[in-house]
């Protein structure tokens, strides 16, 4: 069978329901059923699910070529498909894509082991050639904010970013949540902001978690001021609080996407001057690298700095702190040099 008979229907792994022999599905049978599948596509973050969707076709383009089938995968097929990706893309691309055709099985009930002796040996000798280490977001200091948000200008576009960095860097947060943000998520006290956040990456069954951020000592890199500032010249009363502005200057009702947090930053960033070293890269998951650095060490305590930016993992926590220390506290300086 060709590839493109195997290749995956977008109604796959979604609920179905087989009717008894000779009956049809009930309005109300039906309408329920929609109405899983509905919830069933927002198991995984859009920018996941859009992620995948590009990874399979991309897997399946390439079994197109060769003459394997993507369904189910030889893991040898899939180890030769790692090996025709190496030296050109990052191992977390390639660790990704090897995730996306693992869901495929899964959805579909097929055996699968992303763990096959073919597949991990492969991805060991492609990593050990061509170097396994992940470049990691910059942590962007504060001091790097503050000429971050001096780029962005006086006009209403500006005015947007300016509270997407500043809330981006206080609330540690990850650009889903930022885009995700509606007005009725937000509730202002004298001393600051509660941000009540419905679900995030930790939090897929969407439980909800709420962050408190305190006002700023200075009006210009305040993010609770610049967030009311910006509510006011919005005129946003309900809905996605971060939202396009076109070049005449009016506000679409259209969400920002997570990818244009992203081009926002590095925009940003090249107008301040801003670069980072060829080992790291410029992301918006610096904005809360660069919390962690800051808040531990400015004394925070672990729980405080995992509660806010809610890690489950001390260790994962901890690696940010540890890139701040690396000089600093290197065991280095107790030698006799």
């Amino acid at each position: 069978m060709s590839a493109a008979g195997n290749a995956a229907p977008a109604s796959a792994g979604l609920p179905t329901v087989v009717p008894e022999p000779g009956r049809s599905l009930t309005p109300n049978g039906a309408a329920a059923l929609a109405a899983a599948q509905a919830y069933a596509r927002e198991a995984l973050a859009p920018e996941t699910l859009r992620a995948y969707a590009a990874d399979w076709a991309h897997f399946c383009g390439w079994c197109g070529e060769t003459g394997c089938a993507p369904l189910p995968a030889e893991p040898a097929a899939v180890a030769a498909y790692l090996a025709s990706l190496a030296g050109l893309y990052s191992r977390s691309l390639l660790e990704r894509r090897l995730a996306a055709i693992g869901q495929q099985h899964r959805l579909r009930g097929l055996d699968w082991s992303a763990g096959h002796p073919a597949i991990r040996t492969t991805l060991r000798g492609i990593y050990r050639r061509h170097g396994s280490r992940r470049r990691q977001a910059a942590a962007l200091t504060s001091a790097e904010l503050r000429k971050l948000v001096a780029a962005c200008g006086g006009d209403l576009t500006g005015l947007r970013d300016r509270v997407l960095l500043l809330l981006g860097f206080a609330g540690a947060l990850r650009r889903s949540e930022l885009v995700g943000i509606d007005r009725e998520h937000l509730r202002f006290t004298s001393e600051g902001l509660r941000l009540t956040l419905p679900s995030s990456k930790t939090d897929q069954e969407g439980k909800g978690t709420e962050l408190g951020i305190t006002r700023g000592k200075r009006a210009e890199t305040c993010p609770v001021r610049t967030l009311e500032a910006w509510l006011a010249a919005s005129a946003c009363e309900y809905g996605p609080v971060f939202r396009k502005v076109d070049r005449w200057g009016n506000i679409e009702h259209a969400r920002l996407s997570g990818e244009a947090v992203r081009t926002i930053l590095k925009g940003r960033a090249k107008a301040a001057g801003i670069t980072v070293h060829s080992t790291e890269r410029l992301s918006p998951h610096g904005l809360r690298a660069g919390f962690v650095t800051e808040a531990y060490m400015a004394g925070a305590r672990d729980e405080q700095v995992m509660d806010h930016t809610r890690h489950r993992d001390l260790k994962t926590m901890r690696g940010y702190v540890r890139r701040a220390k690396l000089v600093t506290e290197s065991a280095s300086k107790l030698l006799d040099l």
